[in-house]
């Protein structure tokens, strides 16, 4: 009975087995290459799959989903005979489980090989100073590359970035020694274009202060002037309204003298034919008052109150 017992024992664990290698159980965004005695035979999906056990085997099993590969620094030379360091990062993604599996040996070294050859290519065409300004294009043109060589290896390059451009030590202090020296002509440019745009302003400010005075000032005399031109007009209306006779006129005509030679400057003034007149017609009147008083006063005075016409007086000057 032992015998028996082992040899059913055996067959029940080479049933499991057959049955664990018959299910194929395969994660989602996966794949799995099945050979039939070393032949591709098909390609498996997620899901559960039937295989036939000790027959088919299971190659590869290959990730679906985007994968993200960083590669080292490499040194590249450009233009203008510089080494610069330059570290990629490549996004890609397997499309087809077969071509990548038998198409290529080992893609993702492939990938590599390639974009240090292209990067290379690329960068030698171009001097320091648009290496380092031009990386969209420099991305642009690997992934342009990458993607035309991978698609036979049934992967898709989706982008590919460069993490940093390294230049000499040498050139780097160059850079920042030139850059500083931008900044500070910028800083001297700007403080400069304040200055004159504050100067400006002050400028403006105080002529249109100087407008503003000078119209104030003009207004100003013209309502003084106006002022004045409507008191006079208004003292010759009252006078006319008053029929004032000679001798009221000659009266106010010698308060009037004083004001006329008022002033250091006036050292010359001139007395016109009329001032007779008035003067003759005052004496007269004042005399007829001094006759009025029994005095005989009034005849001298009014000898002395002739004056020749247009007769020139200077006045005398006060030091």
């Amino acid at each position: 009975m032992e015998p028996v017992i082992i040899v059913l024992i055996i067959l029940v664990v080479l049933v499991f087995i057959a049955l664990i290698k018959t299910i194929q159980v395969i994660p989602q965004a996966s794949a799995a290459i099945v050979e039939r005695f070393g032949r591709y035979t098909r390609t498996l999906n997620a899901g559960l799959n039937i295989v036939v056990p000790f027959i088919d085997t299971i190659r590869n099993r290959i990730d679906l989903r985007e994968q993200v590969v960083p590669f080292p620094p490499q040194p590249v030379i450009t233009q203008d005979n510089l080494v610069v360091n330059i570290d990629t990062v490549i996004y890609y993604q397997v499309t087809d489980a077969r071509a990548a599996t038998y198409e290529v040996a080992s893609y993702i070294q492939a990938i590599e090989q390639l974009t240090v050859t292209t990067l290379r290519n690329i960068i030698g065409g171009m001097d320091l100073e648009r290496t380092l300004t031009s990386r969209e294009e420099i991305n642009a043109a690997l992934r342009g590359v990458l993607d035309e060589a991978t698609g036979k290896w049934g992967i898709r390059v989706n982008r590919v970035e460069l993490k940093a451009i390294e230049p000499p030590t040498s050139i780097q202090d160059s850079m920042e020694k030139q850059m500083r020296a931008d900044r500070d002509k910028r800083a001297a440019i700007l403080q400069a274009e304040g200055v004159r745009q504050s100067e400006i302003l002050r400028a403006e400010g105080e002529k249109q202060s100087q407008i503003l005075r000078a119209e104030g000032e003009a207004k100003a005399a013209a309502l003084r002037a106006e002022g004045e031109a409507q008191a006079v007009r208004t003292v010759f209306e009252a006078i006319h309204a008053g029929d004032p006779d000679q001798k009221l006129l000659s009266y106010q005509y010698l308060q009037m003298l004083p004001k006329i030679a008022e002033g250091d400057a006036n050292k010359l003034w001139i007395v016109p034919s009329e001032i007779g007149d008035a003067l003759k017609g005052l004496s007269g009147a004042m005399g007829n008052f001094g006759g009025l008083g029994g005095g005989s006063g009034g005849n001298g005075g009014a000898s002395q109150a002739g004056v020749p016409a247009q007769e020139r007086r200077e006045k005398p000057s006060i030091d």
